[in-house]
């Protein structure tokens, strides 16, 4: 139970690695506040969960800050206070090559990985330094270290990200707060079973040679698991995660190797 009586909020928590995060947390412990805009499937998550009182839904939009800051108010509110702060929630949006790439398009990747973190973690923040501790978890991505066409502007959103992700780190760490970023490779959620064969179809090749792409650049030839990922969470959640911060932590079965 590493994370027994902590309080953990989550973005994007009903479904793929948000929902697998939330899972893990609850068996180590952990109470969980997951945020997501689907109402309804909230409500379904929650019941099929079933942890009680140990786990709370608020439905809301990530791009939409007075959303994410009412999230975290209501966390503290409901909770009486936050330890984990885990920013799961973004995508890439509009695939196109950087010529037709509209500046709505840059502007809503933007929004979805780095504005939607920023907004969140600053609302959450000053619960955690006052209590001199806390938990700050990123859900990057390994194009947050790479790149790949058609996928510039989530990547210049991730790589941004991990940028926050450091800065952060040294401002809080002597206060007892820990940043940390998480960047998968290829994990094979129904977000991506739902949005990959666009995205496959923006890099020319079917869905299924994506998949086989980016799992022969790994060192273990296989996609990543969602419990692959929820464990490094927990890690970082832990009272033996206290020593780690400002790092990027690749959970993509050594594409990137650093």
């Amino acid at each position: 139970m590493k994370l027994q009586g902590k309080i953990a909020a989550i973005t994007g928590g009903t479904a793929g690695m948000g929902r697998g995060i939330a899972e893990a947390f609850l068996a180590e412990g952990a109470s969980v506040a997951l945020f997501a805009r689907n109402a309804e499937k909230g409500v379904k998550v929650l019941e099929e969960l079933g942890a009680g009182d140990r786990a709370i839904f608020v439905a809301g939009d990530v791009m939409q800050q007075s959303d994410l800051e009412g999230f975290v108010d209501h966390v503290i509110a409901h909770f009486g206070t936050l330890d984990i702060l885990v920013n799961n929630a973004g995508g890439a949006g509009d695939l196109q090559p950087l010529v037709n790439l509209s500046d709505h398009a840059f502007d809503e990747a933007m929004k979805w990985n780095v504005y939607s973190t920023f907004w969140a973690t600053r609302r959450a923040l000053p619960t955690m330094l006052e209590k001199g501790k806390g938990r700050v978890i990123n859900i990057s991505s390994m194009e947050g270290k790479h790149g790949k066409a058609v996928l510039t502007a989530y990547s210049a959103a991730k790589h941004a990200l991990n940028g926050m992700t450091k800065s952060l780190a040294r401002e809080v760490g002597a206060a007892g707060v820990t940043v940390n970023a998480i960047c998968p490779g290829i994990v094979i959620t129904d977000i991506i079973r739902n949005n990959g064969p666009a995205t496959a179809k923006a890099m020319g090749m079917e869905f299924e040679e994506m998949i086989d792409l980016f799992a022969s650049e790994a060192a273990i030839k296989r996609p990543n698991t969602v419990e692959e990922v929820a464990a490094v969470a927990v890690l970082l959640a832990s009272e033996a995660g206290g020593g780690i911060t400002g790092q990027q932590i690749s959970v993509d079965g050594g594409t990137a190797q650093y």
